[in-house]
């Protein structure tokens, strides 16, 4: 089996994405490799920014931008340590998951990219397309799709 030196993980804080957080953060444990976790994100439109600080106030920022992906990437590195790895990086990328983890694994010359399944077995993931489907097609690097439903 091959010694991964990088592995990059999507998460979107679900439940789902958590339980491949706990598998990547396995192999990188057991491989000595980095793990670096990736949350893509869509930027609020200004009437949702407006709407969340009339409604929250102060409390808006933890609703709006990347504060939400924030937030996700620590629940994910805190889940990441308890499970083994050591090496741990965190990265919030404003757009499309597929293309945010692509991208990652590009950058960091990854050898191994982790996402769960959901998705792989409804119908709209079979008409449309899902994340584990479409990074398997075109990520160009080992994929590990870790059964979570």
């Amino acid at each position: 089996m091959a010694v991964y030196r990088t592995v990059v993980v999507g998460t979107d804080g679900s439940d789902s994405s958590f339980a491949a957080v706990d598998k990547a953060a396995g192999v990188a444990a057991d491989a000595g490799a980095t793990l670096v976790v990736v949350c893509a994100y869509h930027p609020a439109s200004r009437q949702d920014v407006e709407r969340a600080q009339d409604e929250l106030g102060d409390e808006a920022y933890q609703v709006v931008g990347s504060a939400p992906a924030e937030d996700t990437l620590q629940s994910a590195r805190d889940r990441a340590a308890k499970a083994g790895a050591a090496n741990i990086e965190t990265v919030a990328l404003e757009g499309q998951p597929v293309d945010m983890l692509r991208k990652v694994v590009k950058d960091r010359k990854a050898d191994l990219l982790v996402v769960g399944n959901r998705g792989l077995n409804t119908l709209a993931g079979r008409i449309l397309g899902s994340v584990p489907a479409e990074v398997a097609r075109k990520s160009g690097v080992d994929v590990l799709i870790v059964h979570t439903t």
